[in-house]
Parts: C-alpha cells; structure tokens; sequence
C-alpha cells in the first residue's frame, strides 16, 4: 500500500479499538480517535482516509457500521510492545502496512464529508459536556499493599485439629 497516510494508520487503529464486539458506527471511530489522545483529523482527511483504506481492501462496512477485514486483521494482530505509546504503535503499523499487498475488487466504503462532519462535532460536543467516554478504558484497581494470603487467617481464626 503506497502512498501510506498517518490518518490510514490512526483510522486503523481506531477501528481496531471501536469494533471489538460488533461493527462501530462512525462517532465511535471518531471517539476512539479521541480516546487514543491524537487530534481528530478534519472531515475531508476522514472521508479521503475511509475511502482509501475501503479500496485496499482493510476498512468495509457492515450492519451500518465499520470493521477489519481479515487482512486488516493479520495487520493488526501482530506484536506491539505492552508499554507502547500510540506514536510506537502507529510506526509499528505503518511498518507492516508497507509490506502489504491490497487486492483488486474492493467496494469503497462511503463516508460523506456530512456524515463525518457531524461525527466529530457530537464527539466534541460529548467530550464538553464531561459525560464519559463509551470507549473510556476502565481504571485500574490500585492493589493494596498489605493483602493477606490465602487462607485468611487471624488470631484465633485457623482450623482447628479434632482432638
């Protein structure tokens, strides 16, 4: 795939992250744009961006919404460092995106600069207002130092022998 854009490699990523459990709808995609902290690009390099990745055969629409192909996916599946930052995992994809070959005969996936602008301003309009993001990752529990193990035993509180 050449020329490879840094948009392709976010769109990517984005969808990989919005369509684990069923196709995402367009303000889902932009959300987890949002979400990986990079700014949203503009409505045209969105509209430019899904169409090219519809054409190379990674990017295709579903039920109203966007997923992977499976080559999107053997892209996508490889190994990325635990403690990567999304700049180290959008090299690492743009890497093995240049050594992907697309196939002919792929429809184009439509996305209108309309639809696209709209998506990003309810996004915005979603990050104003405080409401959470839906793709927001859940905190971590922080482990409290002083965990007892297993069985919880205190004073008095052990089995007992029959005797």
């Amino acid at each position: 795939m050449y020329p490879i854009h840094e948009v392709d490699v976010l769109i990517l990523l984005a969808v990989t992250i919005a369509s684990k459990r069923r196709p995402a709808e367009l303000l889902e995609v932009v959300a987890a744009v949002d979400l990986l902290q990079v700014a949203v690009p503009s409505e045209t390099r969105l509209v430019e961006a899904f169409h090219r990745l519809s054409v190379h055969g990674l990017i295709r629409e579903v039920e109203g919404g966007y997923t992977l192909t499976p080559d999107a996916q053997k892209v996508m599946s490889g190994r990325v460092p635990k403690k990567a930052d999304t700049v180290e995992r959008m090299q690492v994809i743009r890497e093995r995106l240049g050594d992907y070959i697309p196939g002919g005969g792929n429809v184009p996936v439509v996305v209108t600069p309309q639809q696209a602008c709209a998506a990003i301003l309810a996004q915005r309009a979603a990050a104003q207002a405080g409401g959470k993001n839906l793709l927001m990752p859940k905190p971590k529990v922080e482990e409290d130092d002083k965990r007892r193990p297993w069985p919880h035993r205190g004073p008095g509180g052990g089995r007992r022998r029959p005797g």
